[in-house]
């Protein structure tokens, strides 16, 4: 139903038009870019990113039946050493696909690719305590609370707390047996 395609500067401003405020700019990407979203941020965002070795591959998330664009996904600070790696950079960014499943079926991708392709130990991600559909996304697909990081991200005056969770390569495999 979806599939993953390396993002590229032809998507930049279908991503830039989804992030329509500080607020959920914040919520997407936490500090690693500046509102308002740019061209050049993403130029390199991804100047390092979908290459043999990279450390960071990051895509764009496909409808297949309709073959539009209707997200965006990343797999962040990949580590070959110690087998981990982290998820991020989650959108669902077309509000017609939202809430039914795309999110999940991106990150059962994702996931395929961290354990079985690049043979990974440790998927981790975090998660605003807030975002009370993306935790339960999570906690659905198997990840599992590492903990609370409190008062991680300051928005105007407000701080956010921001869950840690983390799959372990044999709680994948284990899943994809039943």
């Amino acid at each position: 139903m979806i599939e993953l395609k390396y993002f590229e500067k032809t998507d930049f401003q279908q991503l830039i038009n989804w992030i329509d405020s500080r607020e959920f700019l914040l919520q997407w990407s936490g500090n690693t870019f500046k509102y308002p979203l740019t061209k050049e941020q993403l130029e390199n965002y991804i100047e390092d990113a979908n290459y043999e070795d990279a450390n960071k591959l990051v895509f764009k998330i496909r409808n297949k039946s309709t073959n539009k664009t209707i997200g965006h996904i990343a797999i962040l600070n990949i580590d070959k050493n110690n087998r981990i790696a982290r998820i991020g950079a989650v959108l669902i960014g077309d509000e017609e696909f939202r809430g039914k499943g795309f999110g999940q079926m991106a990150i059962e991708e994702v996931l395929k690719l961290v354990f079985k392709d690049l043979n990974l130990h440790k998927a981790s991600l975090g998660v605003f305590d807030f975002n009370k559909s993306a935790l339960r996304c999570y906690e659905n697909l198997g990840f599992k609370k590492d903990g609370l990081i409190r008062d991680s991200l300051k928005n105007g005056r407000q701080y956010w707390n921001l869950w840690e969770m983390s799959m372990l390569e044999e709680e994948w495999k284990e899943l994809q047996l039943n």
